[in-house]
C-alpha cells in the first residue's frame, strides 16, 4: 500500500529533489521514514503573478504502521488517502472466432486502439486507411505548406494517424475512466515521455506522435494485423439491415460482419455515402471561428508576470470562455503554446486552419482557436448533413477571401475589433502564407458579432490579449464532427447491424484520449459477444 498526499507546493526556486524533505516536514516524520516517493500529478498555480507555485500530488511508501497512523490522524488541512493497488486488466484469447476477421476503417486514435484491443484477444483486424503512411504523407503535407500543392487523399486530415498526426498531441480529457491510465501508459510504451502520466495537461507534440503511431502500426503488423493504405471504403454491402462486406476504392470487395468505422470528422464523401444508403445520423452542434496568434513571449508575460523568463516555467497556456447576450458560447479551443497555425484543408477550394506544435513547444508563437457555438438552427441547410454543408460553404468563402492558393485571410485583431480596413501585419507562422482581408467577410455575421462581443472580455481577463501584436487568421471550422452517426449502447449503428461508428467521426468523442477510449470500449463490447 502507499499514501497519496495532495497539494504539496514548491516555489520556482526549489528543485523537485526538495519534495522529500518538504512532505516529511508536512507529515512531521523523519525523511528516512519515506521509503519511496513518486510524483502522481504536477500542475502550475499562476493565479498570483508575484508568487507562482508548482503543485504536486505525491505517492509515498512508508512502513505499514506509519501509514496507518497518518491515515488515522492526518495533518490538518492536508488531503491524505491510501492508494489502491492497481488492477491490471488481463485479456483472454477468443475461443470461437467469427467467420471473417474484423475490419477497422481509419488509423486515428479510435481505430488504432480498437485494433490494439482486438489483437490482444487474438483477433488481429484488417485496417484500412484512405491516405498514405506517415513518411509519404509528411512529404505531401510539407509540399502543400510550401507552395499550396494539394493532395486530396494525402493531407493534414487524411493519412496514417488521422488528423491528430499534425497537431499539438494534447492528451487532456475530463473523462474519468480507468482505461485512460492504460491509454497513457500505451503511449509511453511506444515512446511518449513518462511525464504525460503526471502532468495536468499532458501533450506529446506532432514530432513524437508520428513516431508513436508508426510504432503502434509495426507492433500490430508483427502480431498479425494487416494494414492497407490508399484504401478508401467507397461502399457497404448490406443485407436485411446487416453488414456483409465493403467495397474498397470502388472495386475490391472485402467480406466483413464487424466493421469499426473510425473515419474522423472530415471524411465528407464517406458521410454522403452513408447517408445515401440510409444509415441513421443527425446534424449536431459544433463551433466555428478564427485562429488568434500572439508572440509567445507576450502570453508568458500576461500569464506569469515578472517570472515570465524563469527557466523552469513552460510556455504559458490560457483558456478563455464567454457567453454573449444572446446566450452563445465563445471560447478558446486547442490552444498551442510555442506552436504554429497550419493549413489543414481536405478539399480543393476550401480553407481550413488548425494549431500544431512540437514536443518542446519552442516556436516564438502562441495560437488558439477562438470559436463560437453553432447549431442546426444556424446552418441554413436541411437534413443530417446540414452542418457539414455549412462548414463547406464558409471554407470555400475563406479560400477565395485569401486570394486562392490556400493563402489564409488574415487581419490584425484590433483592426477586426474596431471594424477597420486591414493594415500590414507582422510575420506569422502560417504557411503557405496569409493575405490581408476583412475577416468579417469570411464568417457568418452572428459569429463575427459574437467574437467582437467576447474579445474585450478576453482582454479584461488577460490584459494585453487584444493588442497590436495579435493577428487573426481564418477560418477554424473542424472543432468537432458536425454529424452524429446514431448508435446503440453496444456501439452498434441503430440502422446497420455489424457497423460500429467510433471516434470523432461518430460524433460521440473529441480529442486523442477520448477517441482512443471510444475505440477501446467499442472493441471490448464486441469481444464480449465472442467470449
Amino acid at each position: 500500500m502507499a499514501l497519496r498526499i495532495d497539494h504539496i507546493r514548491l516555489s520556482l526556486d526549489k528543485e523537485e529533489s526538495a519534495l522529500k524533505e518538504k512532505v516529511a516536514a508536512v507529515l512531521q516524520i523523519p525523511v528516512g521514514e519515506i521509503q519511496k516517493i513518486k510524483i502522481a500529478k504536477k500542475s502550475i498555480d499562476a493565479r498570483r503573478k508575484n508568487r507562482i507555485w508548482f503543485i504536486y500530488s505525491l505517492e509515498l511508501s512508508l512502513s505499514a504502521d506509519l501509514e496507518a497512523r497518518i491515515l488515522r490522524h492526518p495533518p490538518r488541512s492536508l488531503a491524505v488517502q491510501s492508494v489502491p493497488t492497481p488492477i491490471r486488466r488481463e485479456f483472454s484469447s477468443i475461443k470461437q472466432k467469427p467467420s471473417f476477421r474484423p475490419v477497422v476503417v481509419g488509423t486515428g486514435p479510435a481505430g488504432l486502439f480498437a485494433a490494439l484491443r482486438l489483437t490482444a484477444s487474438g483477433l488481429p483486424p484488417l485496417i484500412l486507411e484512405r491516405g498514405k503512411k506517415i513518411t509519404e504523407r509528411l512529404v505531401d503535407v510539407e509540399n502543400f505548406w510550401r507552395d499550396g500543392s494539394f493532395e486530396p487523399e494525402s493531407n493534414v486530415q487524411f493519412g496514417e494517424g488521422g488528423a491528430g498526426t499534425f497537431s499539438d498531441g494534447k492528451l487532456f480529457t475530463r473523462l474519468n475512466d480507468p482505461r485512460i491510465a492504460e491509454i497513457l501508459e500505451t503511449f509511453c510504451r511506444f515512446g511518449a515521455p513518462e511525464e504525460i502520466l503526471m502532468l495536468q495537461r499532458p501533450h506529446i507534440g506532432t514530432d513524437r506522435l508520428r513516431r508513436i503511431v508508426q510504432g503502434i502500426r509495426q507492433t500490430l503488423e508483427g502480431r498479425g494485423a494487416e494494414f492497407k493504405f490508399q484504401a478508401k471504403m467507397t461502399a457497404l454491402n448490406i443485407y436485411n439491415g446487416e453488414l456483409s462486406g465493403l467495397i474498397v476504392n470502388g472495386q475490391e470487395e472485402v467480406q466483413a460482419t464487424h466493421l469499426f468505422l473510425a473515419i474522423g470528422h472530415s471524411s465528407r464523401d464517406t458521410y454522403r455515402m452513408l447517408y445515401r444508403i440510409g444509415m441513421a445520423m443527425e446534424a449536431k452542434p459544433f463551433a466555428m471561428g478564427l485562429r488568434v496568434e500572439h508572440p509567445q513571449s507576450l502570453i508568458d508575460r500576461i500569464q506569469y508576470g515578472s517570472s515570465a523568463e524563469h527557466p523552469r516555467l513552460p510556455p504559458a497556456e490560457y483558456q478563455l470562455t464567454f457567453r454573449t447576450i444572446q446566450g452563445r458560447g465563445v471560447y478558446s479551443f486547442c490552444m498551442c503554446p510555442g506552436g504554429f497555425i497550419i493549413a489543414a484543408s481536405s478539399e480543393k477550394e476550401g480553407l481550413v486552419t488548425n494549431g500544431m506544435s512540437l514536443f518542446h513547444r519552442n516556436s516564438p508563437w502562441a495560437n488558439s482557436a477562438l470559436v463560437v457555438s453553432v447549431g442546426p438552427d444556424d446552418f441554413g441547410f436541411e437534413g443530417p448533413l446540414a452542418g457539414m454543408e455549412f462548414q463547406h460553404q464558409w471554407e470555400k468563402k475563406a479560400f477565395h477571401c485569401g486570394g486562392g492558393g490556400f493563402h489564409a485571410p488574415a487581419q490584425g485583431l484590433l483592426d477586426f475589433l474596431q471594424k477597420r480596413e486591414p493594415s500590414p501585419l507582422r510575420k506569422t507562422s502560417f504557411q503557405p502564407g496569409v493575405c490581408l482581408a476583412r475577416l468579417d467577410e469570411c464568417l457568418p455575421g452572428f459569429i463575427v458579432d459574437s467574437l467582437r462581443e467576447a474579445l474585450p472580455h478576453f482582454n479584461h481577463k488577460m490584459i494585453g490579449f487584444a493588442s497590436k501584436e495579435a493577428v487573426l487568421i481564418g477560418i477554424e471550422t473542424r472543432t468537432s464532427s458536425p454529424i452524429r452517426l446514431l448508435r446503440q449502447r453496444d456501439f452498434q449503428s441503430v440502422s446497420i447491424r455489424g457497423l460500429y461508428p467510433i471516434g470523432e467521426g461518430s460524433g460521440y468523442s473529441g480529442g486523442i484520449v477520448s477517441s482512443a477510449l471510444d475505440g477501446l470500449k467499442a472493441a471490448e463490447t464486441v469481444l464480449k459477444k465472442w467470449e
